[in-house]
């Protein structure tokens, strides 16, 4: 009867203290140059969406423009068929009053003339506030169309601007962003966490430093010998008591003071 044997795991090495801080000092250095990078690209992301938004909403603000003349030259063209049709009655009802029977009937006749008459004044008074808004609304309509091809052109210019810096970088920024993800698999995710929450809270984007002439070199502030010994020993991960980064020696960091 065939056996098997059981394939034995060998258990992953666990990283020395020195090994954790090279690591981490590392992943700093290489987030820290794509940072630069983002940097050389500096507010123009910001910028282009920005014009993005200005653009779509001069867009729809030139639509809203369109819809209202065109909607104010449909009651113009309403009102002119009112009055036409209130002229016609107005010579109908004369006509009719050549015939009338009794002046009841001529009375009712010029009542309604008169009612016409008004119809055609409100009609015309209308026509003359369209007509104000209309071209109110045609001015700002060509103000905005104005306003919207220099948005365009300075979106097509800031894209084009980006779209240069973007293409110079984007090789070395992906090379460097395939090193941050093999260089995060091997750290400890409780470790990288602090990492990420540090260097989230730094000013600069720094979450490991070196000591620099006995301070640290992220907040400056001195830092104890003994404090400074233990950093230089690597034995454990310290950080600084007054702005939390770790702290590693210039050693490390290949620093030659």
């Amino acid at each position: 009867m065939a056996t098997t044997k059981a394939k034995v795991e060998t258990p992953t090495k666990e990283m020395t203290v020195e090994e954790k801080l090279q690591a981490l000092f590392e992943l700093q250095t290489i987030l820290s140059e794509i940072d630069r990078i983002k940097t050389l690209r500096g507010e123009l992301p910001l910028e282009v969406q920005d014009l993005e938004d200005e653009v779509a909403g001069l867009e729809t603000r030139i639509q809203n423009y369109k819809t209202e003349i065109e909607e104010i030259e449909t009651n113009l063209s309403a009102k002119k068929i009112e009055i036409a049709g209130a002229k016609d009655l107005i010579e109908k009802y004369k006509s009719q009053q050549d015939n009338v029977r009794n002046n009841r009937e001529f009375d009712f006749l010029s009542k309604e003339m008169e009612f016409q008459t008004l119809e055609i004044e409100l009609c015309e008074k209308r026509i003359r506030e369209f007509t104000v808004t209309a071209k109110t609304k045609t001015d700002e309509l060509a103000a905005s169309k104005e306003i919207l091809e220099d948005k365009k052109a300075d979106l097509e210019s800031k894209k084009s601007e980006l779209d240069d810096i973007v293409a110079e970088t984007k090789q070395d920024e992906e090379r460097l962003r395939n090193k941050v993800k093999k260089l995060e698999s091997n750290i400890d995710p409780r470790l990288h966490t602090a990492f990420k929450r540090i260097r989230k809270n730094a000013r600069n984007g720094l979450a490991v430093v070196y000591i620099q002439r006995d301070a640290c070199g992220g907040c400056f502030n001195k830092i104890p010998p003994q404090k400074q010994m233990d950093v230089k020993l690597r034995k454990k991960i310290i950080v600084c008591e007054y702005c939390g980064r770790v702290m590693i020696d210039p050693e490390l960091a290949g620093v030659v003071e």
